[in-house]
């Protein structure tokens, strides 16, 4: 909870106290206090967890070439870009700007292959919730994906962790936990063709549908209503890209 508010609120306060700062790290905050806040308009930048969704989608389907604007780039949030891009992902930043106290850019994403990496147990902190479609991403790479540390993945809405190694083994993917670890065999193609148990958590049911776009067999969830939890038009918003989702 530290480190989130260290890399959210903190731009809120500043912007009307002019007065905050963060230790990136450790997630400590100094606030000097006023007499009262003073108004400010904030532009929210586009949030990283939710713009992995068209993002991941994007480098799996081919042909595909897609702009997401305004993206948050703090580095307290990109653990998942960092990571796409060693896989060789093509992510390219069109334009860098500071909004809302943060700095954002639009990135444009085009298809491409992938291939596997190691990710270490320290950049889970900057990533924590884009795991489960980082292993969708890993499991249509070439080679073994090893994510290290996801201790924390255990306790979020749902056991994430073996809701997502779940995932991918009903649809053909070979996906091993060994401790804290996530282990993904990545086999460039997947067959699908599965039902997913969501376990009512709305990361789940959005991996799986990214999944079921670029499996030779379309991907099905037990319950799409969750997906409004932290996203609630991402249905529409991947329709407007040319997804197939019904």
């Amino acid at each position: 909870m530290k480190f989130y508010l260290s890399c959210v609120t903190t731009a809120v306060l500043a912007a009307a106290l002019q007065t905050v700062s963060a230790a990136e790290i450790t997630g400590k905050i100094t606030l000097k206090g006023q007499p009262e806040l003073s108004p400010a308009p904030i532009v929210v930048p586009a949030d990283p967890s939710s713009a992995a969704f068209p993002l991941v989608a994007a480098l799996l389907l081919p042909h595909s070439d897609v702009v997401l604007d305004g993206v948050m780039m703090n580095p307290l949030r990109t653990g998942l870009i960092t990571t796409l891009r060693e896989m060789g992902a093509s992510i390219e930043v069109l334009e860098s700007h500071q909004q809302g106290g943060e700095e954002v850019a639009d990135l444009r994403v085009r298809a491409g292959q992938l291939h596997s990496v190691e990710v270490p147990a320290a950049r889970a902190p900057t990533m924590i919730d884009e795991y489960p479609i980082l292993a969708v991403a890993a499991a249509f790479a070439e080679g073994v994906t090893v994510m290290r540390g996801l201790k924390e993945l255990r306790v979020k809405e749902s056991d994430r962790l073996a809701a997502t190694a779940a995932l991918l083994r009903g649809n053909g993917v070979t996906a091993e936990i060994e401790g804290d670890d996530l282990i993904v065999q990545g086999r460039g193609s997947i067959a699908g063709g599965g039902l997913v148990q969501t376990h009512m958590d709305h990361r789940i049911a959005m991996a799986a549908l990214v999944l079921g776009l670029a499996s030779e067999r379309p991907v099905r969830i037990d319950d799409s209503s969750f997906i409004a939890t932290s996203f609630p038009g991402f249905v529409e918003l991947m329709r407007s890209l040319g997804a197939d989702l019904s």
